[in-house]
């Protein structure tokens, strides 16, 4: 996040990361409802002459919930300050972002249901009254100052917004749910990042790019820069179906857009718990994962795609991740090759 130290290692990756992401609506593919009811939302604020109203975005990982938050900023022609749930430990810490903000400002907080729920009631009178109440000492000497907040924008980026209580819920003005894209959508997202990294690529490498990449703008924008570094090093630099298709065997993507962990997750529930259905703290320890990294990466594509069910009593395969590992269940309830 912006709010944090970043390593010299880290600094080339992240700007060429930011360089990729569109700056305004014009340039941004996808999510067109979402993208016509900010646009909306935009012009009717800037008529006014007032801020944005607080706008929520949810959705998957990768989908551009950030990079939507800076184009709402530029079109707004406001200054963005970004932060996260987890790094605001304090009421101290909330104080001081907001106390330095000004009139029209946009504040980011990147997974906001991180957010501890004594900071969330802080937010409660300056998202809806623009006013921050602080407790200045302890015990008998305890006094509380009302401090006045200049007219500012929230955005918040949330992939569980289920864990947001109702009354934060409903002090956003706008809620919107960003969804994975088509393949169509990846491909236009792909032929754009490519040349803005000045590499050659066709319509049909894009799209063999596309395919594999999960319907996530972010997954489609890490496998465009590893399939340019085979293209560069394999082969003479242009990027065509069969380079795409070559590099991203070598980095275990299957024509379906499954990686090795995708892979490992089937496999554990289908062998080591003969189908499911198994909880996902259970499936966690046998592939050597975190529950929430599973739940938020890997699960929703596996249930998009319809590899994976999940029931009130755990997760279950489906036919079809049966047959795309060659495996059947017999009667034992054990998993064997077909």
């Amino acid at each position: 996040m912006a709010d944090r130290p970043i390593s010299s290692l880290n600094k080339p990756d992240i700007t060429l990361e930011t360089s990729l992401r569109p700056a305004a609506f014009s340039d941004f593919t996808g999510q067109p409802k979402v993208k016509d009811r900010l646009e909306i939302a935009v012009e009717a604020a800037l008529k006014r002459k007032e801020p944005l109203d607080h706008i929520l975005l949810s959705g998957p990982p990768g989908l551009g919930k950030t990079t939507l938050a800076n184009i709402l900023a530029n079109a707004m022609g406001a200054t963005v300050k970004a932060t996260s749930g987890p790094t605001i430990e304090k009421a101290a810490d909330l104080a001081g972002l907001l106390t330095n903000l000004s009139e029209g400002d946009v504040l980011f907080i990147d997974e906001i249901h991180r957010l501890q729920k004594t900071i969330e009631e802080y937010l409660y009178p300056a998202m809806e009254d623009f006013r921050l109440d602080i407790i200045i000492d302890q015990g008998p000497n305890a006094r509380s100052v009302r401090l006045t907040l200049p007219r500012f924008t929230l955005i918040g980026a949330t992939t569980r917004s289920g864990l947001l209580s109702s009354p934060m819920l409903t002090r956003f003005g706008i809620r919107e749910r960003l969804d994975y894209y088509s393949a169509v959508q990846l491909q236009g997202i792909l032929l754009r990042g490519a040349r803005l990294l000045k590499v050659e690529t066709d319509a049909d490498g894009a799209m063999e790019i596309a395919r594999r990449s999960r319907g996530t703008p972010r997954i489609a924008g890490n496998l465009l820069r590893r399939v340019r570094d085979y293209a560069q090093v394999r082969g003479d630099g242009r990027i065509d179906a069969a380079v795409a298709d070559k590099a991203l065997s070598i980095l275990e993507i299957d024509a379906d857009g499954l990686d090795e962990m995708d892979k490992r997750l089937l496999e554990a529930v289908m062998v080591k718990f003969a189908g499911g259905p198994v909880g996902v703290n259970s499936l966690a320890v046998a592939v050597g994962e975190e529950p929430d990294t599973i739940e938020e990466v890997y699960e929703p594509y596996l249930i998009m795609e319809g590899y994976l069910n999940r029931t009130p009593q755990g997760r279950i395969c489906t036919e079809k991740a049966y047959k795309k590992l060659g495996l059947t269940l017999n009667r034992a309830g054990q998993s064997r090759l077909l």
